[in-house]
C-alpha cells in the first residue's frame, strides 16, 4: 500500500499541503471558494522553532493501528488495501481514537464531536497534499525506500486548472 512519507529536510511551512487537503476534502473542491467553505485540513504542518525545521503530520495508517482497537464501535476499520478508513456514521465521539494514537494526528471535530483524519484521497491517484507540495518534502509511495531519492520536478506535477474554474 502506498502511504505519505513527510521529508522534514525538505519542507519550508508553507502549509499549502494544508490548504489543498482542505480543498479537496471541500463540499465544492474548488480553490476559490476555500475562504468561504473553511473546509478541515486532515494534515498539519507543525514547526520547531528551537530547532527551525517543520514537517506535515497526517495519518500513517499503521499496519497495527491502535486507533482500530480503541475503537468501541468500530468506526475505524482497514480496508482492502492497508488503509485506516473511517466511518463518520458509526461514530459515538468517545474520541478514543484520538487518545490512542502514537502520532496525534487524528483531530477532534468539536462542533458534532466526530473526527477528522487522513483518508489518503482515495479517488486520486497521489493524495492533494502531495501533489501540491511545492518541494516535493510529501512523498507517496509504496515503502521508506522512495523516501530517499531527491526530489524532482516529477514529484509534484499537477494541473490545478479545474480547481480555479466553475464547472
Amino acid at each position: 500500500m502506498k502511504r505519505v512519507f513527510a521529508r522534514e529536510e525538505y519542507c519550508i511551512a508553507c502549509r499549502l499541503c494544508e490548504v489543498w487537503c482542505g480543498i479537496e476534502h471541500s463540499p465544492s473542491r474548488k480553490a476559490y471558494k476555500y475562504r468561504q467553505e473553511n473546509p478541515v485540513s486532515l494534515i498539519e504542518v507543525q514547526f520547531d522553532k528551537e530547532v527551525g525545521n517543520s514537517i506535515a503530520m497526517q495519518c500513517r495508517h499503521c499496519e497495527d493501528a491502535p486507533c482500530i482497537d480503541a475503537c468501541i464501535v468500530g468506526a475505524l476499520l482497514k480496508d482492502d488495501e492497508g488503509r485506516t478508513e473511517y466511518n463518520k456514521d458509526r461514530c459515538v465521539g468517545c474520541w478514543m481514537c484520538i487518545m490512542s494514537c502514537p502520532y496525534g494526528v487524528i483531530k477532534p471535530l468539536k462542533e458534532d464531536k466526530k473526527i477528522a483524519k487522513c483518508d489518503l484521497c482515495p479517488h486520486l491517484d497521489t493524495p492533494a497534499c502531495v501533489s501540491h507540495c511545492p518541494t516535493a518534502a510529501l512523498i507517496h509511495t509504496e515503502t521508506e525506500e522512495g523516501y530517499l531519492h531527491e526530489p524532482t520536478v516529477a514529484d509534484h506535477v499537477v494541473d490545478n486548472d479545474s480547481l480555479f474554474t466553475e464547472g
